[in-house]
């Protein structure tokens, strides 16, 4: 049956030149580069200096764009993931269309689910794509998680990078099955009780800051694993495809174990599994679209190639997307 899907027609990123070793975590709080690599995975992270979320964001947008082939005219809305916005109010995404030049009155909005937010916001993206409201998406996926970050905890510090990625989608005609380019499918859900495991200490409604990242690591952990896979594979079940038909895993990039767990659930050999975030480190919503467009900027993967996409992020929230690239 004749339908409408999202496909990628562009993409890009960026990473803050600002680069934290583990070396350097060592100087700043009681670790070692031995302990925070075996552990996480992660090498180094990079952190802002003198740029906001806007910029991350912005600059990874004109990298998407361009690399589409299209001018910020063409963009007909603009969905951005993330939990550091620049202000409270307006929306980021706002700022963001602004400093891109799109022609005015182009709607612009956040969206706000931790490690999950970019899931999300292609979830709502295809949506307004497949019901004939926009042609053309910018989605943005961008965090300055380091202002967030208690620097003296150790448990929290080691983990965290800055960042973003963006894709472009268009809408296509698809007929109907997993032979088509573009998003087949994509999942999300939520699970409140888990909603202190992984937090900031402050709010605009109850401390009137924003506090810090505070996590129940070993809760996350035992939650991470099973939510991933369950995101993936409900993902995969409605777009009609199985683990052969996969080319590509690529797991939000929370901790080296927690991506390996999840390959092994779903019995894909590692090579299928896109890894980053040695020099990443967890980049919240950002990891994804990060990820995605570093590995098809690099040839990894490639047109035609089956990505699921998957994450899970505080409060819980989780899901998965499946999109032939």
């Amino acid at each position: 049956m004749k339908c409408i899907r999202s496909r990628i027609i562009g993409h890009g990123h960026y990473a803050p030149k600002k680069v934290l070793t583990n070396d350097d975590m060592a100087k700043m709080v009681e670790t070692s580069d031995e302990w925070i690599t075996t552990r996480t995975g992660i090498k180094a992270r990079c952190v802002v200096e003198d740029e906001f979320t806007s910029d991350l964001s912005a600059k990874a947008a004109k990298m998407a764009i361009e690399n589409a082939g299209l001018t910020p005219e063409d963009i007909d809305v603009v969905v951005l993931a993330t939990v550091t916005p620049d202000n409270t109010t307006p929306a980021t995404a706002i700022k963001v269309s602004t400093m891109l030049d799109t022609k005015t009155g182009t709607p612009a909005f956040d969206i706000s689910a931790a490690c999950s937010g970019f899931v999300y916001a292609l979830t709502m993206a295809d949506n307004m794509i497949r019901l004939g409201q926009v042609k053309t998406a910018l989605v943005i996926g961008a965090e300055t998680l380091s202002k967030i970050t208690d620097w003296t905890d150790r448990n929290t510090c080691v983990l965290f990078g800055d960042g973003a990625g963006a894709l472009v989608l268009q809408a296509v005609d698809g007929v109907g099955d997993a032979s088509d380019e573009g998003i087949l499918s994509t999942t999300i859900y939520s699970d409140g009780s888990h909603y202190d495991t992984l937090r900031t200490t402050g709010g605009v409604s109850t401390t009137q800051n924003a506090g810090f990242v505070m996590m129940d690591g070993k809760e996350v952990f035992k939650y991470a694993i099973n939510a991933l896979a369950q995101g993936a594979e409900e993902a995969m079940h409605k777009a009609g495809i199985t683990t052969q038909d996969i080319d590509w895993l690529l797991p939000h990039q929370a901790n080296i174990r927690i991506i390996e767990g999840v390959g092994k659930k779903m019995e894909l050999p590692e090579e299928k599994v896109i890894v980053n975030i040695a020099k990443h480190g967890n980049t919240s919503a950002a990891s994804i679209p990060l990820a995605l467009s570093e590995k098809m900027t690099d040839g990894t993967i490639k047109k035609g190639d089956m990505v699921v996409l998957t994450a899970m992020g505080a409060g819980f929230t989780w899901g998965g997307v499946v999109v032939r690239i």
